[in-house]
């Protein structure tokens, strides 16, 4: 009798471990460890993260997001990335992942910033446009607040470039059809305490200014920093933009007109006009060695290749019916483009300029890379 049941306990925990396998299977085990250096794309057809192996074009890994997934961001030690959550400018939510995990953690509620869209990370901090309030955000993860935001008073505030220093942000403003620079100045004026600091003054006649009416007694002009804003007008419809390597040129194509537009970061001023003919273009990037422009098209499927210095249509890829984001690999090799409404991203060679390959994603839009530090 003993034996029997011995023998009945065994066939309960095998059928156990078996249930445990299955589960494991079908659950947990079709997601592979995510790579050192991996693909982060947007599908807003399934509302999920893909993270993919660059090098095998595999899905190792999906994580569910909101509702309207249009950009994402990963942060310096590649471990976590930001998306944006935007509703044509009416939601309000980042979504954050848990890139070594693979799950979403707490999303931030971005109120009162309302449709975040562009969204990058420098400095080690989340910088973002919020399209709805016409808004420059700043994210601190390390404090978990919003510590800095500014207007630019245009229409659709909508993608975004920081410099590697934190003084400068550029936005593109498509309703408006006009670029954003916003630089942080040393501003000379402005009222300050004497200088070696000190008790405040006394207050001053007349509600705190000196009988001739300049500035409350005891107060000396103080050099202090504040941002200051130059907007430039550019092609109709600009949304995508990208700087030169070399910092010199922002770039950025008209959507209505198919125009590019250069501007001399140095001067502030429209350098060129290039009628490229770049109907729909949805997205601008220079290649790493800033020789050639990728610009896609959301309503041609094309991707046109320029010259830099030339301003010179070199080719013209076909990628399937909208092309949208673009990624590109560090070595200049191989452009990703995100074709929403293909369900994939097509991966073109830059040497030849040809479609060598694609990935399933269901409506493909923003990718970002993620490299684990």
């Amino acid at each position: 009798m003993k034996k029997i049941i011995h023998f009945a306990g065994r066939k309960w925990a095998a059928a156990g471990f078996l249930l445990m396998a299955l589960t494991c299977t079908t659950a947990y085990c079709n997601a592979q460890a995510t790579p050192q250096r991996a693909l982060l794309a947007l599908s807003k057809g399934d509302h999920t993260l893909a993270i993919i192996d660059p090098v095998s074009l595999k899905v190792v890994a999906t994580v569910p997001v909101g509702t309207d997934p249009h950009e994402v961001t990963a942060s310096a030690d590649g471990k976590t990335a930001y998306v944006t959550i935007y509703g044509g400018g009416s939601l309000h939510e980042l979504d954050v992942i848990d890139l070594v995990v693979q799950k979403a953690l707490p999303a931030l509620d971005t109120k009162p910033f309302m449709g975040p869209h562009g969204i990058t990370f420098m400095g080690g901090k989340v910088w973002f446009t919020a399209e709805g309030t016409k808004t420059v955000v700043r994210y601190d993860p390390a404090t978990g607040k919003f510590d800095w935001c500014m207007g630019t008073g245009q229409n659709r505030t909508h993608m975004i470039y920081v410099t590697p220093d934190l003084k400068s942000v550029y936005t593109t403003n498509v309703s408006s059809a006009t670029v954003s620079i916003l630089v942080d100045t040393l501003i000379q004026g402005g009222f300050g305490p004497p200088p070696g600091g000190g008790n405040p003054p006394p207050v001053a006649p007349q509600g705190g200014r000196t009988q001739q009416g300049g500035p409350p007694q005891g107060f000396r002009p103080q050099p202090h920093s504040d941002w200051l804003q130059t907007v430039i007008p550019v092609g109709k419809g600009s949304e995508g933009f990208d700087v030169s390597p070399d910092g010199k040129e922002l770039w950025t194509a008209g959507a209505d007109d198919g125009i590019i537009t250069v501007i001399d970061l140095g001067t502030k001023q429209v350098i060129a006009s290039i009628d490229a003919k770049v109907n729909g273009a949805n997205r601008l990037k220079f290649t790493p060695d800033g020789k050639r422009v990728l610009v896609s098209s959301l309503r041609t499927g094309d991707l046109f290749v320029l010259d830099a210095a030339t301003h010179k249509l070199i080719k013209t890829v076909n990628t399937g019916h909208g092309g949208a984001g673009i990624l590109i690999d560090n070595d200049g090799s191989r452009a990703f483009i995100g074709c929403t409404g293909d369900n994939y991203i097509a991966v073109v060679d830059l040497k030849t300029l040809s479609v060598i390959g694609h990935i399933p994603i269901n409506g493909a839009d923003g990718l970002a890379w993620a490299v684990r530090q």
